[in-house]
């Protein structure tokens, strides 16, 4: 039996919620592609209010832009 043929079996004998978590799994398993992530990205756009994107931007960079030397 190939691997192919043994995740079958094995996806045959779960219950049907949890053929939901695994189709869930392998569809984020497969990669995206470019016309794909440009429109999880026009999805998202604009997501932010501008009070929320500048709170973002001021904490990245108190936050990101300081190098902690003892924490190395």
């Amino acid at each position: 039996m190939s691997g192919f043929e043994a995740i079958v079996e094995d996806l045959k004998s779960l219950p049907p919620e949890k053929l939901e978590v695994a189709a869930d799994f392998i569809r984020r398993l497969k990669p995206f592609s470019q016309t794909e992530r440009e429109a999880i990205l026009a999805r998202t756009f604009g997501s932010l209010s501008q009070e929320d994107a500048e709170a973002m931007q001021e904490a990245i960079e108190k936050g990101c832009e300081t190098i902690d030397e003892q924490s190395w």
